[in-house]
Parts: structure tokens; C-alpha cells; sequence
């Protein structure tokens, strides 16, 4: 074996600069291969982070009441239908937090009022998503604090805090007063406290944020709560956490991911066509070495006729030529992936990029893979060119 390294070292060092550009060659391939990784990784990375930053990872809420056939009319069809005017609560949400907060992976815990209505100002009106929480918890899931664009976020019994797009619409700033009206036809009047934007639309055009005392009069829920709202530390668990609390509480528990299957759809349509691009680069790898082989082949034609002559085997030669395209492939594999990391390293975090930056995420290289791809394509692409030496007749090669 080592006679067999030194023979192969030998060929490639013969050729240096053929040697040289073949593993520059690979190693572009390689930071191709390297710089997709990183780029794919990095944009599932800000997606999420931008979507699922600004939600609950899991939803505990009352279990479904689905409604049942109480007696059958004879020769008539009946049909049940749930009533709209009772919404499903929380009777007891407060024997329930304990629970919830010793779940392995749950980090946070929010208890919301949820519900709808319309708020008024002079003759405009727009619908609303009203939202009931204590003061302290207001940037527990979406941080409010850091999105706001105009006022405070702190939650007053007489304030509350909206998205930019309610205000822009209804045309309020910072300090006025308007009338907010629910769904149970109960009205307040109340000051606007804060504007925030989370770059949302379905939460900046329509959100409205209470103080939970103040909810609970306005949407007539005195007591009880319309759900839980929790963070994981660990938001890849949130369909094992989910499992988990629905085993605990008998509640209704919803992942993120099934309330997001679009985005997830997306996301894994865009990780498919990162991995159709790093084949790509891997197949170009593969069919330079393997040409480069070939032609060294060609080229050394009486060498290896006189190693057959000596009584070299063709396991010899084939393993003379695999070695060869071992080393480049290791040479080059390494060089690219080393290249990439150092290219990439100065890109910050996708989840710090600004608008317009590009979200490369250097943790996501995938450079033990690119190295292992590459030598064993590399070896792969030198079985050919290594059969077709061990097939050389000595005294064609010798001959005149």
C-alpha cells in the first residue's frame, strides 16, 4: 500500500500544474457546494425566524365539543349544529399552568383573552383582533417592545397598544381616543398607547391590545381564559410538545408547523432545489477527476506496461489510479470547505440580517459533508480511468 501512495504521489506531482488546477477545480466545486448549504440553511433560518419569531411554537386551547345526536325523528334527517354564541374557554386555566410550565422544552407560558370587534373613530370603522394580557407579558410571544414605532407598550386599564396598519387606516397616532366595540356588543372608550409593526400584515392590520381587566369586561369573559400561547426552547419540538400536553391536560394542542404547512411546503421545495444545485457541483467534481484520470492514463501508457511487466498486478494499477483521485479529491475537499468557512464566517446570523442582507448562515456549511461527498465521489470517478490502466496489454504499452 505505501509503494502504491508513493507511485500515485509521484504521477500527480509529475503534472504539477495539471495537478494543481484539478484540485482548484474540485475545490470550487466544493465552495459551491458549501456556499448553497450555507445560503439554504441560512434562508429557512430568517424565514422562520421572521414568521415563527412572532407566534407560539404550540397553542393549548379547549378541546373541540363536537356536537352529538341526542334522539333520532323518526322519518325525518336532523341536523345539529354548534352554537354560535358560546365560545370555548378555559373554565379553569389557572389548574392548568402548573402543568404546562413543567413540560420539558416549554420556556414560556401566556395566558390570552382572545376575541373580536370594531374599532370607531368618527365615521371610520375597522375590524379588530382583540387580545387580553397582563401588562408583563405583552412581548413574551411577539416582541412588541423592540417593533414599536410610536408610543409605549405598557398596558393601562385605559390604553391600548395597535399595529401600524389599524392606525394608518383609521388615521390615530399616539395619545388619541377612540371607541372599540365587541363582538358582544359591549363598547369602551380608550386612548392609544403604543403603535407597533412586526412586518406582519395579518397582525399589523388588525391587532389590538388589552389589558386583560379590561378585556374581560369588554368581551364579557370574567373569568377563565380563551388559550394558552407557549415558547419552546426548541421550536423543531413543538409537534413532540404538543403530543406531550395533550397527554397531560386532555386539551386541544396545536404545533406551529400545522398551523404553517404553506410555509413549510416552501421551505422544503427550497431545501430540494439547494440539494439538486450541490449535485450538480458534486457531478462536475466527479467528471473532472475521472477525465483528468483518463488522460493520465493515455499519457503514461509505456509506464504502466513496464509496472505490468515487472509483475505488477492490476490490483496494483487500479489501486495506484483510485489513490490518485483519493488525494485530489481529500486536497480539494478540504481547500473548499476551508475557503467557504472563511468567506462566510464574516456574514452575521440570518436572524441579525437587515432587509436586503443576504442570509448566509456560515453554521450551516455542511463542510464534513462536502469533504466526504467529494472524496468518495472522487474515488468513485477514478474506478473507470483505474480499470481501463489495469487493462493495458504490457507489450502493446512496451511495444514499438
Amino acid at each position: 500500500m505505501l509503494y502504491s501512495i508513493k507511485i500515485a504521489t509521484r504521477y500527480l506531482t509529475a503534472t504539477r500544474g495539471q495537478s494543481l488546477l484539478l484540485v482548484v477545480g474540485v475545490a470550487v466545486g466544493v465552495y459551491v457546494f458549501v456556499f448553497m448549504s450555507a445560503l439554504i440553511g441560512g434562508l429557512a433560518v430568517l424565514l422562520i425566524d421572521r414568521t415563527v419569531g412572532s407566534i407560539a411554537h404550540v397553542i393549548v386551547e379547549p378541546p373541540d365539543r363536537n356536537p352529538v345526536l341526542l334522539q333520532e325523528v323518526p322519518g325525518a334527517l336532523l341536523a345539529v349544529l354548534k352554537s354560535s354564541q358560546q365560545r370555548p374557554t378555559l373554565q379553569s386555566a389557572a389548574a392548568y399552568l402548573p402543568v404546562i410550565e413543567a413540560t420539558p422544552h416549554v420556556s414560556v407560558v401566556v395566558g390570552k383573552l382572545l376575541g373580536n370587534g370594531f374599532m370607531v373613530k368618527g365615521e371610520a370603522v375597522a375590524p379588530v383582533q382583540i387580545t387580553g394580557i397582563e401588562d408583563k407579558d405583552i412581548s413574551a410571544i411577539a416582541d412588541i417592545d423592540s417593533s414599536l414605532v410610536a408610543g409605549s407598550s405598557e398596558l393601562m386599564l385605559g390604553t391600548a397598544v395597535i399595529g401600524s396598519g389599524l392606525a394608518e387606516s383609521l388615521g390615530v397616532g399616539v395619545g388619541q381616543s377612540l371607541v372599540i366595540r365587541s363582538e358582544r356588543n359591549v363598547e369602551q372608550s380608550i386612548t392609544i398607547g403604543g403603535i407597533f409593526e412586526l412586518g406582519l400584515a395579518a397582525i399589523d392590520e388588525a391587532a389590538v391590545y388589552l389589558n386583560i381587566r379590561a378585556a374581560r369586561v369588554l368581551l364579557a369573559l370574567p373569568e377563565g381564559l380563551s388559550r394558552y400561547e407557549v415558547k419552546l426552547d426548541d421550536l423543531q419540538q413543538a409537534r413532540s410538545v404538543a403530543e406531550d400536553l395533550r397527554a397531560r391536560t386532555g386539551l386541544k394542542a396545536t404545533a406551529w408547523q400545522d398551523q404553517n404547512a404553506q410555509l413549510l411546503e416552501g421551505l422544503t421545495a427550497q431545501a430540494r432545489s439547494g440539494d439538486l444545485i450541490k449535485g450538480f457541483a458534486l457531478v462536475t467534481i466527479i467528471i473532472g477527476i475521472a477525465s483528468a484520470l483518463l488522460l493520465s492514463t493515455y499519457r503514461r501508457q509505456s509506464e504502466i506496461g513496464i509496472m505490468r511487466a515487472m509483475g505488477a498486478s492490476r490490483g496494483f494499477v487500479v489501486t495506484v489510479f483510485v489513490i490518485q483521485g483519493a488525494i485530489v479529491g481529500l486536497a480539494g475537499g478540504v481547500l473548499g470547505a476551508g475557503l467557504g468557512f472563511l468567506s462566510l464566517l464574516p456574514f452575521p446570523p440570518p436572524e441579525m440580517t437587515s432587509g436586503g442582507g443576504l442570509p448566509v448562515d456560515y453554521r450551516q456549511g455542511a463542510y464534513g459533508a462536502a469533504i466526504a461527498l467529494t472524496l468518495a465521489g472522487a474515488i468513485a470517478a477514478s474506478i473507470w480511468p483505474a480499470y481501463t490502466a489495469s487493462r493495458i496489454d504490457p507489450v502493446k504499452a512496451i511495444g514499438p
